[in-house]
């Protein structure tokens, strides 16, 4: 921190310090805690209408602040939603971005150092940041986050770890993809209940004195398919990949241990006195992956039908924000820059402007909802998807579908025919968008979509 930051802070809360201490949780820059989960669909936790399996402490986190019901990735991928979430702007901004997601292989693709980010705009505010779990914005040496704002680091760099051997692979030779810092480590034990460990012991560290962002990274429950009492089929996987195993059951167990990890940091959190003023929020960075409920919607992960970018998500703030709220405001990934950064105080870079929205006023209950205009672009298939209001234009192999999501969510009826002028403006709207954007070029890495996506899929 600098000097004229933590001066402006210890000023800041030695006025505090004269408020009423109900005044003076209202006033102090709250501290925030931001869950990633990682391929988790819309409808894998209990308040969204998981029945399978129990979710308690992310439905009591739901009942104790707002469940938005139109939150949205800003990709149908991993790393190319995380670049809008902590740039706050879209991710075909940047070289990076364009990846869907970024190979491992390339280590000199990643989030540039100097561009400004969450953590780096919050830690100029006085913040300590810190992130425990995965990066997935570029490969250390060249990219990393203790680069780009934050304080501390344990995780995996890549985008996929086996639970237990915490490698992004099979075989004896093959390293770890921990990392403490800027040093790869070796840590035994099932890599959702590390991160939360970590965040744990950096919660029990934090006191009233300096606000924090702590972010959790989660990979659940992202494959592979391993639940807590699975280390055996750790060691008998041939490659590490989605198609190896894996069932509803095992998935199931892979979305509690994460629900339970959530349970025992907000538990940490209500035990250092920290809660009341602390925003907590719950997401995930793209739709689900076969296990997954995805219900209402159609479609998963790489696809830009609803099922691939809806995502579930939770925000609660004791402080401001009431409980028991059901949101419908659409928002997505790249809206929470500038929506953190006004709860404390700040604004996003004048020089990089976000693409996202402040939020803030909505959340709080002192304005109503905001009507959004939102953008997906994905090579694979040459999909391209604009939301603007209840009305989505979707293009998948050049076809065309134009849908209406209050009336039908599952994107059947194709309204394409009816309603030609509002496809063509929504069309002339993506375009014109689009080329503002970096252009996808033939070097740009793209998932393979698993299953062939019919060019009819949403109507039928």
């Amino acid at each position: 921190m600098s000097a004229s930051s933590r001066r402006g802070l210890l000023q800041g809360l030695g006025a505090l310090a004269l408020l009423p201490s109900a005044a003076r949780a209202a006033e102090a820059p709250p501290n925030i805690v931001f869950i990633l989960a990682d391929d988790m669909g819309y409808a894998d936790l209990g308040v969204y209408g998981q029945r399978d399996f129990a979710t308690p402490n992310l439905d009591r986190l739901a009942a104790q602040g707002v469940r938005f019901t139109q939150g949205y990735a800003n990709s149908a991928v991993c790393s190319a939603t995380r670049f809008g979430l902590i740039t706050g702007r879209y991710q075909y901004r940047l070289r990076g971005g364009l990846e869907e997601p970024i190979a491992g292989a390339n280590d000199q693709i990643g989030l540039p150092p100097e561009h400004p980010t969450l953590p780096s705009l919050l830690k100029a505010r006085g913040y300590r940041t810190a992130l425990f779990g995965k990066w997935h914005l570029g490969a250390l040496p060249k990219f990393g986050p203790l680069k780009s704002g934050y304080d501390e680091f344990f995780g995996n760099t890549g985008g996929a770890v086996d639970y237990f051997t915490h490698k992004a692979g099979v075989g004896e030779q093959l390293p770890s993809d921990l990392f403490e810092g800027e040093v790869r480590v070796d840590k035994a034990g099932y890599y959702t209940d590390l991160i939360a460990e970590y965040g744990q012991a950096f919660l029990r560290r934090q006191t009233a004195a300096q606000p924090f962002l702590l972010s959790l990274h989660f990979t659940a429950p992202h494959w592979p398919w391993e639940g807590p009492g699975d280390e055996g089929v750790s060691r008998q996987l041939k490659t590490l990949g989605h198609t190896d195993g894996g069932n509803l059951r095992t998935y199931g167990e892979i979305v509690g241990a994460l629900d339970a990890a959530v349970g025992r940091l907000l538990a940490t959190l209500e035990a250092q006195g920290l809660a009341q003023n602390t925003i907590v929020v719950f997401t995930s960075d793209n739709g689900g992956e076969r296990f997954s409920n995805t219900w209402p919607f159609s479609g998963q992960k790489t696809e830009l039908l609803e099922g691939g970018i809806r995502v579930p998500t939770l925000l609660r703030w004791p402080a401001r924000v009431k409980p028991g709220q059901v949101s419908e405001q659409v928002l997505i990934s790249m809206d929470w820059l500038p929506t953190l950064l006004a709860a404390a105080g700040g604004a996003p870079h004048p020089d990089y402007p976000s693409d996202g929205r402040n939020l803030l006023p909505q959340i709080l209950g002192q304005a109503a909802p905001v009507e959004r205009q939102l953008f997906w672009r994905y090579k694979a298939n040459a999909q391209r998807a604009v939301r603007q209001g209840d009305w989505k234009y979707l293009q998948i192999n050049g076809n065309e579908f134009l849908f209406n999501l209050a009336l039908d969510a599952r994107e059947r009826a194709n309204l394409a025919e009816l309603q030609p002028a509002r496809l063509q403006q929504l069309r002339n709207d993506w375009l014109a968008w689009n080329a503002q954007m970096l252009p996808i070029t033939d070097e740009v890495r793209t998932h393979k979509i698993s299953g062939k996506v019919q060019a009819d899929r949403p109507g039928n």
